[in-house]
């Protein structure tokens, strides 16, 4: 067994695009922008790497990208479409450690300690992870190797497309030192513009400022976070709940973002997300929470538990939209949102009757009849109309 933790981090390339690409193989190679449509008010989601060529970027106001590539292939969000083959390359993850946990719709963390002797060193595994879901799904995934999973996630950010990396154990200043400050994962637009306005330029020099330094330049959280993420430790923002049993997703965005519409289509993907997993593993809950990170690193959970167990993803999402109403006020940007759900029971297990059952029951059944009908038949479209940007053709 190693002596050192290793850990993975996949990410699916140009995700939403490229299953639009596979969708529809005569777009392959050209400029695809997932989003609003031309004309419209909205940003772009996603977009192939033929499009970022032209200098388009997640977030971008879509006006903008337009002007840069108006010859570009516009299509709206099919946020159903994009988990049915999430959930193909997530179980095709899972099957290789009993320590994984999804972070959002296209990454996950892999706990590979100790699985050498049975898996072969790493990289082996790595590729082989690889070779399988280009296989399985024609996706091409980029993996990251490190001893947290901090660095696994910058790691896996190297040589993409396609890319393979692995930051060896006693390797990780070396590693950093030669880094350019950008490329610091997590390091928000607003902090990097006032750390190279102290001439502060690579990870080197932000490694020679002190954690009292940090915090009255940046702010208490942001200086810790710098502190710690510049030294190759992990700063905590991906732990795991140990406390109690929970099913939960959240997103980082590539950019801060404050558009309401956006934020509220996030979270009514990660409601769908985190109520089909609850389906999938045969439980029943009763409280929603959320979480916000802030472009100043300021995070914040709440949450609310019924009286009754939650019914459908429609009501999850109607909890963490009051939720987010209570905890932000549209003027801050967000980096990362998330939805959790907890106080969980199996499902075969006694409850009382309660108000409103026939109705909740009612929806759950349907429900149910649509995990049942998505798992059955696989690549079947069924999307939520909420979560189409746009009428399709």
């Amino acid at each position: 067994m190693s002596k050192h933790r290793i850990f993975f981090h996949a990410d699916i390339d140009a995700f939403f695009a490229a299953v639009e690409q596979i969708d529809n193989p005569g777009i392959k190679g050209k400029p695809v922008i997932i989003g609003a449509l031309p004309g419209g008010r909205g940003v772009v989601s996603s977009c192939s790497y033929e499009a970022r060529a032209f200098g388009i970027k997640s977030a971008m106001p879509i006006s903008t990208a337009y002007r840069k590539c108006s010859q570009g292939i516009y299509l709206p969000v099919r946020m159903e479409r994009y988990t049915e083959f999430s959930k193909i390359v997530m179980d095709i993850l899972e099957q290789f450690t009993p320590s994984f946990r999804q972070i959002s719709i296209d990454e996950a963390f892999l706990d590979m300690t100790g699985t050498e002797r049975l898996l072969g060193s790493p990289l082996h595994t790595a590729r082989e992870i690889k070779r399988l879901i280009l296989h399985e799904t024609e996706l091409i995934i980029s993996i990251g190797i490190a001893p947290n999973k901090y660095l696994a996630k910058i790691a896996s950010d190297i040589n993409k497309p396609d890319g393979l990396y692995q930051i060896k154990d006693g390797c990780e200043n070396k590693f950093l030192e030669r880094l350019p400050l950008k490329a610091l994962w997590g390091l928000g637009e607003k902090t990097l513009k006032l750390l190279l306005e102290y001439n502060i330029t690579t990870v080197k020099i932000l490694q020679s400022l002190s954690l009292d330094m940090l915090c009255t330049m940046c702010g208490k959280a942001a200086g810790f976070f710098l502190y710690n993420a510049s030294r190759g430790k992990d700063p905590g923002i991906y732990q795991d709940n140990t406390k109690k049993r929970s099913v939960s997703s959240e997103i980082t965005f590539e950019y801060d973002r404050k558009d309401v519409e956006g934020i509220k289509r996030t979270l009514l993907y990660l409601s769908h997300e985190v109520m089909f997993r609850l389906i999938n593993n045969n439980y029943k809950a009763k409280t929603v929470s959320i979480k916000l990170r802030f472009s100043d690193f300021n995070t914040i959970n709440t949450q609310m538990t019924l009286k009754h167990w939650m019914s459908s993803s429609e009501e999850v999402y109607k909890i963490a939209c009051n939720l987010l109403k209570k905890k932000w006020d549209e003027r801050e940007s967000i980096r990362l949102i998330g939805i959790g759900i907890s106080n969980i029971e199996a499902v075969d297990s006694l409850q009382q009757q309660e108000l409103f059952e026939e109705k909740e029951n009612k929806e759950t059944k349907v429900e149910h009849a649509i995990y049942r009908i998505k798992k059955k038949l696989g690549k079947i479209i069924l999307t939520k109309a909420n979560l189409l940007k746009n009428k399709k053709k």
